[in-house]
């Protein structure tokens, strides 16, 4: 049984992506700050999959601390979550993100370097891309200048991946992931932020629930059939899953070269109206907004070219967008 080291296996999409891994029989450790999630998510995670993961409360900006884990746990290898993730909160705070996603990055590498660690699972983002020229977005695509600290912390993140690969013979896969939406189907675990929500969706269920007054849609100016942005929403589990045959491909020594990186989406474009409309269908609420200016760092529309990670990982989504947000107001119904 391999054992593979979860960071932020406690957040949204690590906490879907451990239970994944649980039911495919693998033994997972997690770590989690719980600078973004809750210690909850751990006994809800051993509901659904009626096994416990090994968890270890600790900050991976905190070298000692990462090296005194390894000191004591082997592992197989590592899916990499732990990072903020906010673009407008990045605006904000760029020297944060940059020390909290750079540095438990190079810390992780180091010790996978020195202990001779191989496998290693990035969490990436479509924003590596900007706003690309060319839609659906394949990875042929060019990375253009970032558009948020975010964002660059992704770009910088997969060069340095692709850097420690080369010199020290690790492998490891890149997930350019598109929207992650949705909620487990046992309605255990979903997206939880703490405080305001940063994306659409939990703002969306929380308005909906009255715990906001009103979703606010940044720009109905864009040049897109609405006026609103759009984005590729995809459905947490298959995201999840999608670590799981990225991670089989690197333990079954099927991996082409020793840094690969794959778009996970839909293939499918929805604009902020087009997701208020569906979500309004499923959940049978109205749901109040306002339109307001755009907001920094934000782009137009984006959405995958799945069909190489469709014919590498041999992967593709099985969940709608109204499946996904269904499952976000019964998630969303659950904590209330």
């Amino acid at each position: 049984m391999k054992k593979i080291l979860v960071t932020g296996g406690l957040g949204f999409i690590g906490s879907h992506t451990v239970v994944e891994l649980q039911n495919e029989g693998f033994e997972v450790v997690i770590i989690d700050n719980l600078s973004n999630s809750k210690i909850d998510v751990l006994n809800s995670i051993t509901e659904i999959t009626h096994k416990k993961p090994d968890f270890h409360q600790l900050d991976l900006r905190v070298k000692s601390d990462v090296k005194n884990f390894f000191d004591h746990t082997k592992i197989d290898g590592i899916i990499h979550f732990a990072a903020f993730k906010a673009v407008g909160e990045s605006v904000e705070k760029p020297l944060e993100y940059y020390e909290n996603n750079i540095g438990s990055l190079v810390y992780l590498l180091q010790e996978m370097r020195d202990r001779n660690i191989d496998n290693f699972i990035f969490s990436s983002s479509c924003t590596v891309y900007g706003q690309a020229d060319e839609l659906p977005i394949t990875e042929n695509a060019p990375i253009k200048p970032a558009e948020s600290p975010y964002g660059n912390t992704k770009q910088v993140g997969e060069e340095i991946i692709k850097e420690a690969c080369n010199a020290h013979n690790l492998n490891a896969i890149a997930l350019r992931y598109f929207n992650p939406i949705g909620a487990h189907d046992s309605i255990k675990i979903g997206e939880l932020p703490l405080g305001v929500p940063q994306n659409l969706i939990p703002f969306v269920t929380q308005t909906a629930a009255g715990i906001r007054k009103e979703l606010s849609i940044f720009g109905d100016d864009y040049p897109t059939h609405d006026g609103t942005a759009i984005r590729d929403y995809i459905h947490v589990v298959d995201l999840a899953k999608a670590h799981i045959a990225a991670l089989q491909r690197l333990l079954d020594k099927k991996n082409a070269n020793n840094f690969e990186f794959f778009n996970v989406g839909t293939g499918k474009g929805s604009s902020v109206l087009d997701v208020v409309k569906s979500f309004e269908k499923v959940s049978s609420q109205k749901l109040p907004y306002k339109i307001v200016g755009r907001r920094a760092g934000d782009i137009t529309a984006a959405y995958a070219d799945t069909s190489l990670v469709s014919k590498e990982l041999n992967w593709k989504t099985e969940k709608t967008l109204d499946e996904a947000l269904d499952s976000a107001w019964k998630w969303q119904e659950s904590q209330l």
